[in-house]
């Protein structure tokens, strides 16, 4: 919202873990007026409850939800593109078998590529680089350090 001037009509886009993060942003978006556009590997998807509850409020809200396998498919027109670590606290022993499932997950240039052109990127930290590289980590479009300040204010 401090980016944009406001969050209704804009589309925001997470690929990765279908994990608790996502699911905030699945109950929220649509609440905001945001159109969202998902990508998770098979098996990685999120909660089906929470995919019901993000479904109700798109279309009470008149935004629009996709779920994908595809990253690019996904990143299509986003003005938002946002992941998260891939591997949470307790998901240690699973890091090797989930690194292999989310190849071609990582967001780099290709993937905004096909996005809207005022694209940013959000991450909560910490990244790690197969999450996404360098080039979008540390660009003019990455907002993870305001993002992170952000949170200092609302403790």
């Amino acid at each position: 919202q401090e980016h944009y001037g406001g969050l209704n009509g804009l589309t925001i886009t997470w690929i990765g873990d279908g994990n608790n993060v996502l699911h905030s942003i699945m109950t929220s978006a649509a609440k905001l007026g945001m159109h969202l556009r998902v990508a998770t590997p098979k098996g990685f998807e999120p909660d089906p409850g929470i995919t019901k509850i993000a479904e109700q409020y798109s279309e009470e809200y008149g935004t629009k939800l996709l779920l994908t396998t595809d990253p690019l498919e996904a990143a299509d027109s986003a003005n938002v593109l946002v992941t998260d670590t891939w591997i949470s606290m307790g998901q240690e022993e699973e890091k090797k078998e989930r690194l292999k499932a989310f190849q071609g997950y990582q967001i780099t240039m290709q993937t905004a590529k096909s996005s809207a052109s005022n694209w940013t990127f959000l991450h909560c930290l910490p990244r790690k680089p197969e999450e996404v590289d360098d080039e979008v980590f540390y660009s003019p479009r990455s907002l993870v350090f305001q993002e992170a300040e952000n949170r200092k204010w609302t403790f």
